[in-house]
Order: structure tokens, then C-alpha cells, then sequence
């Protein structure tokens, strides 16, 4: 199984133009913030499960924070009933500025934008939350996440987890330094170095960008965990909302 996470850079946003979340369209009003089933397709995360034959469940979501990131991951690994069968995951974190507030039973995503859809409940702390953000205050959370992804990293080692990781936009300090797990150069940075545009109007990429960051992770997993291609890793125990519509959806173009 290859277990991605992360943001809209992840999730595939806008390699089908316009839709970030499922429920931009009209067909998929029920599946929320997800992930667009169509353009999952079209991931970097998907074609790296097909390189290794391996089953793939996406659990990246635009807007993310690391902390949803962090959280969601660790909550299916714990949900895993073997963690045997987790062949690698992979993240892209995201930019230190945003938050995960709790609310009722649900959890909100936030940004230092100031233009965020809040509860109106959550209206004045957000706006004295935005205030906040200083410089410096980035910069403290740029060692806090810089620690949470390390000690995450040694976390997934002591459990003998493969997994990958690398930062969307942001170079994150010292990171070249910490193996091959890592990969050092922003996804973004990489992609605009090799001459991809993003979609029209949009700072996301789109799916030939995907196609080509996958083979930058497939590289990875060969080197650091000595996977060959079309291998198969692990037992495939669980499927993603890909199932149900990969059948019909295969020949999508964007």
C-alpha cells in the first residue's frame, strides 16, 4: 500500500481546472474537501503505486495543515491492523503558517491570510490570530515543524515504516543533510527547475508535473529501500474511493 499526505499539492488539485475538493463538482457534492476521485488519477501518488503494483489510498486535502497531516497519518497507521502492509508513505508537507483548530467534532483549516472562512464563533480569534504572524513568529514555527518531521521520521523508523518525504514550497533547513528519505528540493522549486508551468491560473501543477515528480519518488524508494519496479510490496488490504471510479475515469484527459 502506498499511503499518501499532505496539501492541495498532494491532493491533485486543479489537474482538472477549478477543482481543488470533490465537492467542486457537482457529481461529488457528497465526498466534501476530498480529494477529486478524477484527478487522484492523475497524482504523482498514483502513478507511484502503479510503478511498485501496490494498492494507494490518498488522504491528502487542499487547504491542509501539517498538523491535520500529522494527525491523519498517524490515526491510519493506528487504524492499520498490520502496519506490515504499509508499504511506504509518502507526505508533502506544507507551509508552517497555517493551523488546525478543533471545533465541535470537526477540526477547521486556517492560514495567516485574514481571509478565511471561519465559524463565526471563531471570527475575533482568528482575526487576533492573523495579527500574530509575525516574521518571527513564522520563523518559531518553522523549527517546530522542522522538529515534528524529524522526530515523525524516527518515529516511522523504530516501526519499520518506509516511508518519503518533502516539503511543497518551503526548503526546510539542514533537510539535505538528513538521507535520502528526505527529499531537499521543494516539490514546486523542482518542477518550476525542469521548465513545468502550473495550470492557468493557479500556482498548482498539473498532471505532467505529477507524472514527473513521481518518477522522483520512485527513485527514491528504489535507492533507500531497494524496491524495484512493478513489485509487489506488500498485501493489498485496503482500497480508496479510486476504486469506484477508476474504471470509468482511466482515460480522463485534463
Amino acid at each position: 500500500m502506498i499511503y499518501v499526505n499532505g496539501d492541495s499539492h498532494s491532493a491533485g488539485a486543479d489537474i482538472i481546472p477549478g477543482i481543488c475538493f470533490a465537492q467542486d463538482d457537482p457529481r461529488y457534492l457528497a465526498y466534501g474537501r476530498r480529494a477529486h476521485p478524477e484527478a487522484v488519477l492523475q497524482t504523482y501518488g498514483y502513478h507511484v503505486a502503479q510503478t511498485f503494483n501496490q494498492g494507494f489510498f490518498c488522504e491528502a486535502e487542499s487547504g491542509s495543515s501539517n498538523a491535520r497531516i500529522l494527525r491523519t497519518t498517524k490515526e491510519y497507521i493506528n487504524k492499520t491492523s498490520n502496519i506490515k502492509n504499509i508499504g511506504c508513505i509518502v507526505i508533502g508537507w506544507t507551509s508552517w503558517d497555517r493551523e488546525e483548530w478543533k471545533h465541535g467534532e470537526d477540526y477547521i483549516q486556517i492560514t495567516a491570510s485574514g481571509i478565511d472562512s471561519v465559524p463565526e464563533s471563531m471570527e475575533e480569534e482568528y482575526k487576533k490570530w492573523t495579527i500574530k504572524q509575525t516574521p518571527e513568529e513564522l520563523k518559531r514555527k518553522e523549527q517546530l515543524w522542522r522538529d515534528c518531521i524529524w522526530n515523525f521520521h524516527c518515529e516511522l523508523d523504530e516501526k519499520n515504516i518506509n516511508h518519503v518525504f518533502f516539503s511543497t514550497n518551503h526548503y526546510i533547513k539542514d533537510s539535505e543533510k538528513w538521507g535520502m528519505w528526505f527529499i531537499s528540493t521543494p516539490y514546486c522549486e523542482w518542477l518550476k527547475s525542469k521548465n513545468f508551468e502550473p495550470v492557468e491560473n493557479s500556482n498548482h501543477y498539473g498532471a505532467d508535473g505529477h507524472a514527473a515528480w513521481a518518477n522522483v519518488i520512485g527513485k527514491v524508494l528504489g535507492q533507500t529501500y531497494f524496491l524495484s519496479t512493478n513489485s509487489s510490496l506488500t498485501t493489498n488490504t485496503k482500497r480508496s474511493i479510486i476504486t469506484h471510479v477508476k474504471n470509468k475515469t482511466i482515460g480522463f484527459n485534463r
